[in-house]
């Protein structure tokens, strides 16, 4: 009878320290059921990691939060709707890019305010774009580069 008591208690202990748990990610995770804000959209060559969710950032602050991720079936360009912050208002002449929050971790766009007098309205689109770097893509270029071209067997040679 001890070892049901036992259990019983280890058992509501576990679930007290999951429920603790998921309270402290919704806090520190900023937990939002509904994005607000203004949306915009870019379209990119290539959105790497990028999902719904991750992260809008101007010099690094994180200023919206990308709601949808689709393909344009004519152009097979990748279109990113971005929810921003409506106090951010960004200048039409800015630039978006997919940036990497490390190695392993996720993507996020980036984008740089450019210097226009007008803003960017509700619904408009972010012109100037680059897309997801393939990182290993890259490291594999460089540990097994293609090989070069064989040279011509010299004149005369049998």
């Amino acid at each position: 009878m001890r070892g049901q008591w036992t259990e019983t208690i280890a058992g509501a202990l576990v679930l007290a320290a999951a429920a603790a748990f998921v309270g402290y990610l919704m806090s520190v995770g900023e937990f939002q059921t509904q994005a607000t804000g203004y949306k915009v959209s870019a379209r990119f060559g290539q959105v790497g990691t990028l999902a719904e969710g991750a992260d809008v950032r101007v010099a690094g602050v994180r200023v919206g939060r990308v709601s949808r991720v689709t393909l344009d079936p004519q152009t097979y360009f990748a279109r990113a709707e971005l929810t921003v912050d409506p106090a951010v208002k960004l200048p039409s002449d800015s630039s978006a890019k997919i940036t990497s929050d490390g190695l392993l971790g996720g993507a996020h766009v980036a984008i740089e305010p450019g210097g226009a007098e007008d803003m960017i309205k509700p619904g408009g689109e972010i012109t100037n774009t680059q897309g997801a770097v393939d990182l290993f893509g890259l490291i594999g270029q460089v540990i097994k580069p293609k090989d070069p071209a064989p040279e011509p067997a010299p004149a005369g040679a049998p």
